[in-house]
């Protein structure tokens, strides 16, 4: 099934009269083509049910998978990104890693397809995103619901680590935190091994200092991650948020004292979470030093 063209954008070209003036003539040009409807197959053996979003470079879909008899969510290149081959192997590339991951906060994979659009094929998640549940809901997490979702993260990134993995993208956008209170990372796209790298992987307002500056990237950069999550869900805001007038402040300031903004979180988890946000990599804690803070202050040790 093609999909449906959207609605004309436009924009202005200059181009030379009869008289050889310059005139200013509006050239229409083709918006993004729409997203698939129900009930397309988006790929063979996957039926789209339903759009669930679209970002600069993906479609999202709500698809049922003829040979699992179940409902998963697909991602795939838009139609007007198919020809990006850097967003292609990106998304091909977090497939494959997935699909070798099995972890109980980590979303899994089940298939990827090479074709002329590249799909990942992952498990639908219960619940919702901690972005959401942090910006519809009046109050914040209690103290034992940020001391697990802490416990959970660093098990997810621990064992990124122990594959030779950096998420470099933790963020409440990719936490869902399902209805038993279980929360999974998701999003690979921009995981890569400990090293160097360029300025500004990652999302602006979540990116450690190393991550904003560029250069060599290590676990310290998750444990960041880790801390600036943690922080924005017991404060319901962000430690950082850049813009015009000032684009990157992780580089010019430590980030304020959680307790600061949320006076009565325990001691021991506030300076957990501040000591994430330490703005040299060498000065904070490692996940398992975070870990154990963190058991430390939790009823149950063992099991989260």
């Amino acid at each position: 099934m093609s999909v449906v063209e959207g609605s004309q954008g436009a924009r202005r070209e200059r181009s030379r009269g009869a008289a050889g003036k310059r005139d200013l003539r509006l050239v229409e040009a083709a918006a993004p083509a729409a997203a698939l409807a129900a009930p397309a197959e988006l790929a063979p053996g996957y039926r789209v049910v339903g759009h669930l979003h679209r970002s600069g470079l993906l479609d999202t879909y709500d698809v049922w998978s003829h040979e699992r008899q179940c409902r998963c969510v697909a991602k795939v290149l838009r139609p007007d990104q198919l020809a990006n081959r850097r967003a292609r192997e990106r998304l091909l590339r977090e497939g494959a890693l997935l699909e070798g991951i099995t972890h109980p906060h980590i979303v899994r994979a089940y298939d990827t397809l090479d074709g002329p659009t590249p799909v990942v094929v992952l498990e639908t998640l219960g619940g919702q995103t901690l972005e959401r549940l942090i910006a519809r809901s009046r109050r914040r997490l209690g103290e034992g619901d940020l001391v697990l979702l802490g416990l959970q993260l660093c098990s997810a990134a621990h064992y990124l680590h122990g594959q030779g993995l950096l998420h470099l993208d933790l963020k409440p956008a990719n936490v869902v935190i399902g209805p038993d209170g279980r929360a999974r990372v998701l999003d690979l796209s921009l995981a890569r091994p400990p090293g160097p790298a360029r300025r500004g992987v990652g999302t602006r307002p979540y990116q450690s200092p190393e991550q904003m500056r560029g250069g060599e990237l290590s676990e310290a950069a998750d444990v960041w991650g880790v801390g600036v999550v943690l922080w924005e869900a017991a404060t319901g805001r962000r430690p950082f948020s850049p813009d015009t007038d000032d684009p990157f402040p992780q580089l010019e300031r430590r980030a304020a004292p959680v307790r600061s903004r949320r006076r009565r979180l325990p001691t021991d988890f506030a300076a957990a979470v501040d000591a994430c946000l330490e703005t040299a990599p060498s000065r904070r804690p490692t996940v398992e030093e975070i870990t154990r803070r963190l058991r430390a202050q939790s009823g149950d040790h063992d099991h989260y």
